[in-house]
């Protein structure tokens, strides 16, 4: 179904190809199958910078990492591609004043504050902390995000704030909303993502119906308050503070995982990690549902296939042009059928 919505797409590096796949290989496939920029994820530009230097990059070696960015920003450059944002920035925000995790999370963020200089991005992407030990405080988080924003401003920069719904303190996209708020800061936003409110508020990889259960609770009640928060999304965040939409699905997981941490990992944290697939590539969540809120807020801003399919080899062994052009189908699939009376 053809969509006459026309918004900017991009594809996160980390989400195409196996280890062995170099960047340039996934930057090829990506520019051949149409789409006009990339998420630029920190550990694809440490490969890059270990290949450019011919040795191991430590990952807090700034100086080395934007070296090689300066190289990789002209390898995007020249496929005719955008460096959209650079991400996952995570476990910064909530530590107590003085501490040494505070005092380390500042320090990457100059570090990669240069990276975002030397790869040309405007943009960094920041996920809800996931951190044990972290403040509970709203204005304490906020003003953690709020001092890295004025950071950014210096250089003209913005932060997208994403809910990961495994996340300690702001798992879902109230939550963010509620410290973007609070924040106050022009230059911030929010990175909404269907796997991370579709899976937060509807989904549960620890269940046999991989939906949330809960005690007196049916599942048509779930499905009501699903679409209550994407009512409320829609008519309560504005256009302009959703900086891009991050699109994948999720596998339903059987048998369900446990329910347990493990590996430092949250259920949903490994669900994230190894079960998202591209839509209508064997997923189940209603994410359709979330992008016509999204789209009813106004937004038109860029769409970004970030999926992680534990099943790539699998399904697709080394064919990173295939798996591009079906990325490029699924986003034309879902803006065809986006309803757009909702908007």
């Amino acid at each position: 179904m053809a969509s006459s919505l026309k918004v900017p797409v991009s594809f996160a590096s980390c989400s195409i190809g196996l280890p062995k796949h170099t960047l340039h290989q996934k930057i090829e496939a990506i520019s051949k199958a149409g789409f006009d920029g990339i998420e630029l994820s920190f550990p694809d530009l440490q490969s890059y910078a270990n290949l450019h230097f011919n040795r191991d990059i430590p990952d807090d070696d700034y100086v080395s990492l934007c070296e090689a960015g300066v190289a990789a920003r002209k390898l995007v450059e020249d496929h005719g591609l955008k460096i959209m944002v650079l991400q996952p920035f995570s476990n910064f925000e909530g530590w107590a004043k003085g501490s040494q995790e505070r005092e380390a999370a500042f320090a990457k963020a100059r570090g990669w504050i240069n990276i975002m200089d030397a790869v040309g991005t405007d943009m960094l992407q920041v996920g809800s902390s996931d951190s044990e030990g972290i403040t509970a405080s709203v204005s304490e988080l906020a003003a953690d995000l709020a001092e890295l924003a004025d950071m950014l401003a210096q250089r003209g920069y913005r932060l997208a704030y994403e809910n990961w719904c495994w996340a300690t303190r702001a798992p879902t996209w109230k939550h963010v909303w509620t410290i973007v708020q609070e924040a106050n800061r022009a230059n911030i936003g929010l990175c909404l993502d269907t796997f991370q409110t579709a899976g937060g508020e509807w989904g549960d990889p620890t269940t046999e119906s991989g939906k949330i259960e809960m005690a007196g609770t049916s599942h048509e009640e779930l499905d009501i308050s699903y679409s209550s928060s994407l009512k409320e999304l829609s008519k309560t965040i504005p256009a302009e503070k959703i900086f891009f939409l991050q699109v994948s699905d999720a596998y339903h997981v059987e048998p369900p995982l446990d329910a347990k941490t493990e590996g430092g990992l949250r259920p949903r944290g490994r669900w994230s990690h190894d079960y998202r697939p591209l839509p209508y590539d064997g997923g189940y969540l209603p994410i359709g549902a979330f992008v016509e809120a999204v789209l009813a807020t106004g937004f038109r801003g860029w769409f970004s296939i970030e999926v992680f399919d534990g099943q790539f080899e699998k399904k697709y062994g080394d064919d990173l042009m295939g798996y591009a052009r079906k990325a490029m189908e699924s986003h034309k699939r879902l803006l065809g059928e986006v309803d757009t009376r909702k908007m």
